[in-house]
């Protein structure tokens, strides 16, 4: 493995899609077609190198995203395989974080799924260029331009079809390239690492000059010289052609989009040709600003190594005890056994071994620069979504945001020793995951996990019995619900104490207001500076805020609430900051209760795919678990119904969907707000 390839020929990708969609087994082919990997790893078979977590194999899902390195001609390519279901999005968050371009796998089949959105719009966030690999072209019901047209109407996309297939289903043969008008036959005898380029067949001559012809109109939109040519009606040569998808693809104007069938082994080498032409290199995108931490002035982070070191861990993992933290570099450079300096905990780690990954497998190297992703062993303390730089340039990248968990179990330690254990091996999972919440509930004395949905706390358990042989008893999901309030109420609150022999006086008078679901809390002061200093108006703040992170109700954070301070009773010598916050604190409590406070939970949105024949019996069911159904679609004999339903309504539905439709129907779900059921 070459590591010091030029930074114009690096490139940084995700493969990202729904769960099933065939990520891990496209990932799977360019292992193998890079010389990565010498054996097809296959999901079905539990073998697949990117799915190594036990957990993985034998559910035959992608859990945590994991990263590799390969050689594509003279391009070092790292890609970053990760997980499709809704329950691991914080897994897809990170990595579109900190990747440069992304292949988003959609289904031929099912085409754009709810989990296929959910992703694409993460990546539009970070501007990450994007292009789209058809799957699963020899399944019954493939559907190559209806998953075109999908991509238009559900992530407002504008895709450019540079491919075409060869029939569809059980005729899918071969693919043909609309950019040099060849068509493309694998040899099924050699596993598809040979293939030959032919002359269009002429049955299929019409329609492909027909879709090359759109290609070209397209292009010419984004690109000068192709409207020149074209206008002109000029022969385009196919540079200038790729030289203008590249450009449009890098500034976000159109979506290349392939085809094949990984499990057939066709279309693989295609798209990493496609991967190297059109998605950007790390200096073909905009340097990622930062800030200095004291003084907050933007920085430039520009890709090069001669540049002070600007890194981000993306990713915290604990392997074979170890932690291991996944590091990208945006400019400078690493050396293994040096110090780097972290701007948010105001210290300095040393990086004792930088590694290259290959999933669960690593290779040691000395130095490493810009535009890289690598992993680094030996930083003690810092954590995802911390920056790494030197201690005389530093520089605050921006954090990646975390989401909310919605579901909650209690779990025990099963003997004494176990005990022990239990909270050391909760600590490493809450540093390898965000989402992942551990508290104590006071009343019960219970430990309490909270996560992301059903599955995600499922894997954490089991792994916490597999990886760190930590037995416990799980009690039933609960889910986490918030607490808001009906109406306006007043209160006031006076402090009055002695501590430390010191005499501690405050009083606060406020009030609290509803806000519109999904505002957020706010806090307003009619105070002036001049009736009271600035800092005692904070310390009031500090207490009224916090007294929302646990209602009045069941303990739950409050949400969509104002808290006015209307009024303060100040004493010279008495009055200080602590005796202002926690009458704020009271006041609001008082005030929270008077106002007729009530629970919200956390609704979600469905989508079921069903066979035609169960379709009333589903919609059924789902009426009497009080969903909403906002619309009913039709796709190939299926029915795809979209719902929203209160997620404590939706507890064992997996179940009860597969016997309503003889093991043939399936669901997503994801988070969509918090409202009253």
């Amino acid at each position: 493995m070459k590591n010091k390839s030029k930074i114009n020929n690096i490139r940084n990708i995700g493969i990202i899609a729904h769960i099933d969609a065939g990520k891990t087994t496209v990932t799977e082919r360019i292992l193998f077609y890079t010389g990565r990997s010498h054996k097809l790893g296959e999901v079905h078979d539990g073998e697949a190198v990117m799915d190594w977590m036990v957990d993985e194999q034998e559910r035959g899902i992608t859990i945590t995203s994991a990263v590799t390195t390969c050689q594509w001609e003279d391009y070092e390519i790292h890609v970053i395989d990760t997980p499709g279901h809704v329950d691991f999005t914080i897994e897809v968050e990170r990595s579109l974080r900190v990747l440069d371009g992304a292949v988003g796998v959609f289904s031929a089949v099912e085409g754009v799924e709810p989990q296929s959105e959910t992703v694409w719009h993460q990546a539009d966030k970070y501007g990450v260029p994007k292009m789209a690999f058809i799957n699963k072209m020899d399944r019954v019901g493939a559907d190559f331009l209806g998953t075109v047209e999908m991509m238009k109407e559900r992530l407002k996309a504008n895709p450019l079809i540079l491919q075409l297939p060869v029939g569809q289903g059980d005729d899918f043969t071969d693919v043909i390239d609309l950019i040099e008008m060849k068509q493309i036959r694998w040899d099924e005898q050699t596993l598809g690492t040979t293939y030959d380029l032919t002359p269009i067949q002429d049955h299929n001559l019409q329609q492909a000059e027909e879709y090359r012809e759109k290609m070209i109109e397209a292009v010419a939109d984004y690109d000068d010289e192709v409207m020149e040519a074209y206008l002109s009606e000029l022969p385009i040569d196919s540079v200038k052609l790729l030289d203008g998808i590249r450009k449009a693809t890098v500034n976000l104007e159109l979506v290349p989009v392939l085809c094949g069938s990984a499990l057939r082994n066709k279309g693989i080498q295609p798209l990493m040709d496609a991967i190297v032409k059109f998605l950007p290199s790390p200096v073909d995108i905009p340097p990622i600003k930062g800030s200095h931490p004291d003084t907050g002035q933007v920085v430039d982070c520009i890709a090069k190594d001669s540049e002070p070191l600007a890194a981000l861990i993306f990713k915290v993992s604990m392997m074979e005890g170890r932690k291991l933290s996944f590091v990208r570099i945006y400019s400078g450079k690493m050396k293994a056994g040096s110090e780097v300096y972290n701007p948010t905990l105001k210290k300095k780690e040393k990086l004792a071994r930088i590694l290259q990954m290959h999933a669960n497998k690593r290779e040691r190297i000395d130095t490493i620069g810009a535009g890289n992703i690598v992993g680094v062993v030996g930083l003690k303390d810092s954590s995802t979504g911390e920056t790494l730089c030197l201690a005389d340039h530093p520089v605050l990248l921006e954090n990646i945001e975390i989401y909310e968990p919605v579901i909650s179990v209690a779990v025990e330690p099963k003997t004494h020793a176990d005990q022990e254990k239990m909270d050391e091996v909760l600590q490493k999972f809450m540093a390898e995951d965000p989402t992942l919440i551990v508290r104590k509930d006071e009343d019960t004395g219970q430990t309490i996990l909270s996560g992301m949905g059903e599955l995600h706390l499922e894997i954490i358990t089991s792994r916490m019995q597999r990886e760190f042989n930590t037995n416990v008893n799980v009690g039933k999901p609960q889910v986490v619900y918030r607490e808001t309030i009906a109406n306006r109420a007043g209160a006031a609150a006076v402090f009055d104490k002695e501590i430390a022999g010191q005499r501690l006086y405050g009083e606060v008078k406020l009030t609290v207001t509803p806000l519109s679901r999904g505002t957020g809390n706010q806090f307003i002061s009619k105070i002036s500076g001049d009736e009271l200093p600035r800092v005692f108006i904070d310390a009031a703040r500090k207490g009224a805020l916090e007294s929302l992170e646990s209602g009045s109700l069941m303990g739950y954070p409050v949400v969509d609430v104002e808290v006015t301070l209307l009024s303060v009773q100040h004493k010279d010598s008495l009055s200080t900051e602590l005796a202002y916050t926690v009458s704020a604190s009271m006041a609001s409590r008082e005030a929270l209760s008077k106002a007729e406070p009530f629970l919200l939970e956390p609704i979600m949105d469905v989508e079921v795919f069903v066979p035609e024949a169960f379709t009333g019996e589903v919609i059924g069911d789902l009426n009497a678990r009080g969903g909403k159904i906002g619309s009913i679609d039709h796709k190939m004999g299926s029915q795809i119904i979209k719902t929203t339903v209160a997620l404590s309504h939706m507890f064992g539905y997996s179940t009860s969907l597969r016997s309503a439709t003889q093991g043939r129907g399936t669901f997503t779900m994801q988070f969509s707000h918090f409202d009253r059921s």
